[in-house]
Protein backbone atom coordinates (compact mmCIF):
# COMPACT_ATOMS: atom_id res chain seq x y z
CA UNK A 1 0.00 0.00 0.00
CA UNK A 2 1.21 3.57 -0.67
CA UNK A 3 1.83 5.86 1.67
CA UNK A 4 -0.42 8.80 0.44
CA UNK A 5 -3.21 5.82 0.10
CA UNK A 6 -2.43 4.78 3.55
CA UNK A 7 -2.79 8.53 4.53
CA UNK A 8 -6.37 8.98 2.50
CA UNK A 9 -7.15 6.07 4.12
CA UNK A 10 -6.78 7.09 8.05
CA UNK A 11 -8.66 10.20 6.97
CA UNK A 12 -11.65 8.41 5.33
CA UNK A 13 -11.52 6.40 9.01
CA UNK A 14 -11.10 9.86 10.83
CA UNK A 15 -14.41 11.11 8.93
CA UNK A 16 -16.19 8.34 9.61
CA UNK A 17 -15.66 8.45 12.85
CA UNK A 18 -16.62 11.56 13.60
CA UNK A 19 -19.70 11.52 11.73
CA UNK A 20 -21.04 8.57 13.55
CA UNK A 21 -20.11 9.61 16.73
CA UNK A 22 -22.30 12.75 16.47
CA UNK A 23 -25.19 10.76 14.85
CA UNK A 24 -24.87 8.12 17.48
CA UNK A 25 -25.47 10.93 20.62
CA UNK A 26 -28.41 11.39 18.90
CA UNK A 27 -29.21 7.99 19.18
CA UNK A 28 -31.89 7.14 22.35
CA UNK A 29 -31.18 3.54 21.61
CA UNK A 30 -27.75 3.44 21.63
CA UNK A 31 -27.52 6.08 24.18
CA UNK A 32 -29.81 3.37 26.62
CA UNK A 33 -27.66 0.71 25.39
CA UNK A 34 -24.03 2.55 26.92
CA UNK A 35 -25.07 5.08 29.54
CA UNK A 36 -28.79 3.20 31.31
CA UNK A 37 -27.91 -0.32 30.68
CA UNK A 38 -24.56 -0.70 32.21
CA UNK A 39 -25.68 1.39 35.02
CA UNK A 40 -29.07 -0.57 35.96
CA UNK A 41 -26.58 -3.85 35.77
CA UNK A 42 -23.54 -1.86 38.05
CA UNK A 43 -26.52 -0.95 41.10
CA UNK A 44 -27.53 -4.69 41.20
CA UNK A 45 -24.86 -6.11 41.35
CA UNK A 46 -23.22 -3.68 43.88
CA UNK A 47 -26.55 -4.44 45.67
CA UNK A 48 -25.59 -8.04 45.75
CA UNK A 49 -21.95 -8.82 46.17
CA UNK A 50 -20.50 -4.89 47.72
CA UNK A 51 -20.32 -6.38 50.84
CA UNK A 52 -17.25 -8.63 49.69
CA UNK A 53 -14.81 -5.77 49.30
CA UNK A 54 -13.58 -2.80 46.92
CA UNK A 55 -11.70 -5.76 45.04
CA UNK A 56 -14.67 -6.99 44.39
CA UNK A 57 -16.27 -3.70 43.84
CA UNK A 58 -14.03 -2.89 40.61
CA UNK A 59 -14.85 -6.26 39.44
CA UNK A 60 -18.06 -5.27 39.17
CA UNK A 61 -17.29 -1.73 37.88
CA UNK A 62 -14.98 -3.36 34.70
CA UNK A 63 -17.65 -6.18 34.32
CA UNK A 64 -21.01 -3.81 33.96
CA UNK A 65 -18.65 -1.47 31.47
CA UNK A 66 -17.78 -4.33 29.32
CA UNK A 67 -21.73 -4.94 29.00
CA UNK A 68 -21.85 -1.56 27.26
CA UNK A 69 -19.02 -2.35 24.87
CA UNK A 70 -20.08 -5.98 23.78
CA UNK A 71 -23.83 -4.26 23.04
CA UNK A 72 -22.60 -1.73 21.19
CA UNK A 73 -20.41 -4.46 19.25
CA UNK A 74 -23.66 -6.40 19.01
CA UNK A 75 -26.38 -3.77 18.23
CA UNK A 76 -24.36 -1.14 16.69
CA UNK A 77 -21.43 -2.49 14.66
CA UNK A 78 -23.08 -5.35 13.81
CA UNK A 79 -26.00 -2.90 11.96
CA UNK A 80 -23.37 -0.68 10.68
CA UNK A 81 -23.84 -2.07 7.06
CA UNK A 82 -27.51 -2.55 7.31
CA UNK A 83 -28.54 0.69 8.66
CA UNK A 84 -27.06 2.07 5.53
CA UNK A 85 -29.12 -0.13 3.30
CA UNK A 86 -32.09 0.94 5.17
CA UNK A 87 -31.46 4.34 4.38
CA UNK A 88 -30.39 3.82 0.67
CA UNK A 89 -26.73 5.29 1.23
CA UNK A 90 -24.90 1.69 0.67
CA UNK A 91 -24.79 1.89 -2.60
CA UNK A 92 -23.26 5.15 -2.56
CA UNK A 93 -20.55 3.86 -0.80
CA UNK A 94 -19.41 0.80 -2.13
CA UNK A 95 -19.32 3.09 -6.07
CA UNK A 96 -16.95 5.49 -3.52
CA UNK A 97 -13.20 4.92 -4.58
CA UNK A 98 -12.59 4.07 -0.52
CA UNK A 99 -13.02 0.37 0.39
CA UNK A 100 -16.61 -0.55 2.24
CA UNK A 101 -14.38 -1.89 5.23
CA UNK A 102 -12.02 1.38 5.77
CA UNK A 103 -15.79 3.42 6.14
CA UNK A 104 -17.59 0.51 8.10
CA UNK A 105 -13.89 0.73 10.59
CA UNK A 106 -14.57 4.12 11.15
CA UNK A 107 -17.80 3.62 12.11
CA UNK A 108 -17.22 0.82 14.34
CA UNK A 109 -14.34 2.52 15.87
CA UNK A 110 -16.85 5.29 16.78
CA UNK A 111 -19.06 3.12 18.32
CA UNK A 112 -16.76 1.02 20.31
CA UNK A 113 -15.07 3.77 21.63
CA UNK A 114 -18.21 6.14 22.86
CA UNK A 115 -19.55 2.64 24.97
CA UNK A 116 -16.11 3.29 26.92
CA UNK A 117 -18.87 5.53 28.70
CA UNK A 118 -20.70 2.89 30.46
CA UNK A 119 -17.25 1.69 32.40
CA UNK A 120 -17.30 5.63 33.50
CA UNK A 121 -21.15 5.46 34.34
CA UNK A 122 -20.58 2.54 36.19
CA UNK A 123 -17.23 3.98 38.35
CA UNK A 124 -19.22 7.08 38.84
CA UNK A 125 -22.10 4.78 40.64
CA UNK A 126 -20.43 2.82 43.05
CA UNK A 127 -18.03 5.55 44.06
CA UNK A 128 -20.17 8.74 44.20
CA UNK A 129 -23.51 6.52 44.65
CA UNK A 130 -22.17 4.10 46.86
CA UNK A 131 -19.43 5.67 48.19
CA UNK A 132 -16.58 3.26 47.29
CA UNK A 133 -13.42 4.58 47.78
CA UNK A 134 -12.22 2.77 44.26
CA UNK A 135 -8.81 3.18 42.46
CA UNK A 136 -7.21 1.45 39.19
CA UNK A 137 -4.67 -1.15 40.71
CA UNK A 138 -2.13 -0.80 37.66
CA UNK A 139 -2.96 2.08 35.74
CA UNK A 140 -0.68 1.43 32.67
CA UNK A 141 -1.67 -2.02 32.02
CA UNK A 142 -5.63 -0.89 32.15
CA UNK A 143 -4.60 1.37 29.72
CA UNK A 144 -2.84 -0.95 27.17
CA UNK A 145 -5.50 -3.57 27.75
CA UNK A 146 -7.68 -0.78 27.01
CA UNK A 147 -6.69 0.04 23.42
CA UNK A 148 -6.11 -3.92 22.90
CA UNK A 149 -9.59 -3.97 23.61
CA UNK A 150 -11.07 -1.98 21.51
CA UNK A 151 -9.41 -2.54 18.71
CA UNK A 152 -10.10 -6.27 18.58
CA UNK A 153 -13.64 -5.35 19.34
CA UNK A 154 -13.90 -3.18 16.20
CA UNK A 155 -12.73 -6.02 14.24
CA UNK A 156 -15.28 -8.34 15.73
CA UNK A 157 -17.63 -5.89 14.74
CA UNK A 158 -16.81 -6.14 11.12
CA UNK A 159 -17.53 -9.45 11.08
CA UNK A 160 -20.74 -9.38 12.64
CA UNK A 161 -21.48 -6.37 9.96
CA UNK A 162 -20.66 -8.64 7.10
CA UNK A 163 -22.63 -11.55 8.90
CA UNK A 164 -25.94 -9.95 9.49
CA UNK A 165 -25.61 -8.85 5.67
CA UNK A 166 -25.18 -12.14 4.04
CA UNK A 167 -27.46 -13.83 6.41
CA UNK A 168 -30.20 -11.74 7.43
CA UNK A 169 -31.61 -14.46 9.68
CA UNK A 170 -28.63 -13.94 11.88
CA UNK A 171 -29.52 -10.19 12.91
CA UNK A 172 -33.08 -11.26 13.61
CA UNK A 173 -31.36 -13.17 16.42
CA UNK A 174 -28.68 -10.72 17.80
CA UNK A 175 -30.83 -10.08 21.12
CA UNK A 176 -30.53 -13.55 21.48
CA UNK A 177 -26.61 -13.46 21.50
CA UNK A 178 -26.65 -10.71 24.32
CA UNK A 179 -26.44 -12.52 27.22
CA UNK A 180 -24.61 -15.80 26.53
CA UNK A 181 -21.70 -13.58 25.47
CA UNK A 182 -21.84 -12.14 29.35
CA UNK A 183 -21.76 -15.20 30.46
CA UNK A 184 -19.17 -17.04 28.67
CA UNK A 185 -16.98 -13.65 28.55
CA UNK A 186 -17.20 -13.86 32.35
CA UNK A 187 -18.03 -10.01 32.57
CA UNK A 188 -19.19 -10.21 35.78
CA UNK A 189 -17.76 -13.58 37.04
CA UNK A 190 -15.12 -16.51 36.33
CA UNK A 191 -16.41 -18.85 33.84
CA UNK A 192 -14.40 -21.58 36.34
CA UNK A 193 -18.03 -21.65 37.69
CA UNK A 194 -19.38 -22.29 34.23
CA UNK A 195 -19.76 -25.94 32.74
CA UNK A 196 -16.12 -27.55 31.24
CA UNK A 197 -17.39 -27.50 27.82
CA UNK A 198 -17.99 -24.19 27.63
CA UNK A 199 -14.41 -22.91 28.50
CA UNK A 200 -13.50 -23.33 24.47
CA UNK A 201 -16.18 -21.20 23.28
CA UNK A 202 -15.05 -18.23 25.94
CA UNK A 203 -11.70 -18.49 24.67
CA UNK A 204 -12.61 -17.82 20.91
CA UNK A 205 -14.06 -14.52 21.80
CA UNK A 206 -12.42 -11.31 21.91
CA UNK A 207 -14.57 -10.10 24.63
CA UNK A 208 -13.47 -12.59 27.30
CA UNK A 209 -9.44 -11.93 26.92
CA UNK A 210 -10.62 -8.13 27.05
CA UNK A 211 -12.46 -8.83 30.37
CA UNK A 212 -9.57 -11.11 31.21
CA UNK A 213 -7.15 -8.20 30.91
CA UNK A 214 -9.57 -5.68 32.31
CA UNK A 215 -9.70 -7.25 35.58
CA UNK A 216 -6.53 -8.22 36.10
CA UNK A 217 -4.85 -4.70 35.43
CA UNK A 218 -7.72 -2.81 37.61
CA UNK A 219 -8.30 -5.42 40.64
CA UNK A 220 -4.42 -6.59 41.12
CA UNK A 221 -0.62 -5.67 40.32
CA UNK A 222 -0.19 -8.78 37.54
CA UNK A 223 2.86 -9.51 36.05
CA UNK A 224 4.27 -8.33 32.65
CA UNK A 225 4.23 -11.52 31.60
CA UNK A 226 0.57 -13.32 33.18
CA UNK A 227 -0.99 -9.69 31.52
CA UNK A 228 0.59 -10.41 28.27
CA UNK A 229 -1.60 -13.85 27.50
CA UNK A 230 -4.64 -11.84 27.33
CA UNK A 231 -3.13 -9.12 25.27
CA UNK A 232 -1.27 -11.88 22.67
CA UNK A 233 -5.26 -13.32 22.65
CA UNK A 234 -6.60 -10.18 22.08
CA UNK A 235 -4.32 -9.01 19.28
CA UNK A 236 -4.49 -12.59 17.68
CA UNK A 237 -7.94 -13.03 17.65
CA UNK A 238 -8.17 -9.19 15.72
CA UNK A 239 -5.96 -10.33 13.13
CA UNK A 240 -8.02 -13.46 12.75
CA UNK A 241 -11.60 -11.44 12.25
CA UNK A 242 -9.76 -8.83 10.38
CA UNK A 243 -9.16 -11.20 7.50
CA UNK A 244 -11.97 -12.97 8.08
CA UNK A 245 -13.78 -9.68 7.78
CA UNK A 246 -11.75 -8.68 4.87
CA UNK A 247 -13.00 -12.00 2.80
CA UNK A 248 -16.11 -11.52 3.79
CA UNK A 249 -16.75 -7.99 2.94
CA UNK A 250 -15.14 -9.82 -0.63
CA UNK A 251 -18.14 -12.25 -0.63
CA UNK A 252 -20.70 -9.84 0.19
CA UNK A 253 -20.05 -7.41 -2.72
CA UNK A 254 -19.56 -10.40 -5.26
CA UNK A 255 -23.00 -11.61 -3.63
CA UNK A 256 -24.30 -7.88 -4.57
CA UNK A 257 -22.88 -7.88 -7.99
CA UNK A 258 -24.66 -11.55 -8.76
CA UNK A 259 -28.12 -10.61 -7.46
CA UNK A 260 -27.86 -7.21 -9.30
CA UNK A 261 -28.91 -5.24 -5.99
CA UNK A 262 -27.73 -4.05 -2.46
CA UNK A 263 -31.32 -3.90 -1.20
CA UNK A 264 -31.98 -5.74 2.20
CA UNK A 265 -35.19 -7.90 2.53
Amino acid sequence: MKPGMLKAYIRVIKLAYIFTLKQSMMDAFILFGIFVQPLLIAIMALFILGEQGDGVVIFIVVGSGLTGLWDSVLFQSGSSITRERWTGTLEVLVAMPTPLGVIVFGKNLAFVTQSLGSMIIAYTCASIIFGYPLSVESPSLFIVSIVLTVLSLVCMGLVLATLFVLNPDMQRWSNGLEFPVFILAGFLFPIAILPQWTTPLSYILAPYWAAVALHMSSSGNPDILDISLPWAMMALLGVLYLFLAFWLFKKMLFKARVDATLIGQ
